[in-house]
């Protein structure tokens, strides 16, 4: 069973007074309603993250298909 942490952060009344409302028209807790919007932007992040290491290995990759292309031919006939 997960064993569950507390979060706690300051906020002015119109964002908790949104926050409510919208968790509510949704039929959620306000902190379910928080905890899946956390949830989702973590997953975002860390989706972005992966694009760039990505991207990065990517061009690392084409520079080194690069350097090696004039190496193919040498001394091979």
């Amino acid at each position: 069973m997960m064993q569950a942490s507390t979060f706690s952060f300051r906020a002015d009344e119109v964002f908790s007074e949104q926050t409510r409302a919208m968790a509510t028209s949704l039929g959620l807790k306000s902190s379910d309603y928080i905890r899946q919007a956390v949830t989702e932007k973590n997953a975002q992040v860390m989706a972005h993250r992966i694009a760039a290491l990505s991207r990065e290995l990517a061009e690392e990759h084409l520079q080194i298909n690069e350097s090696l292309e004039g190496t193919l031919s040498d001394g091979i006939d």
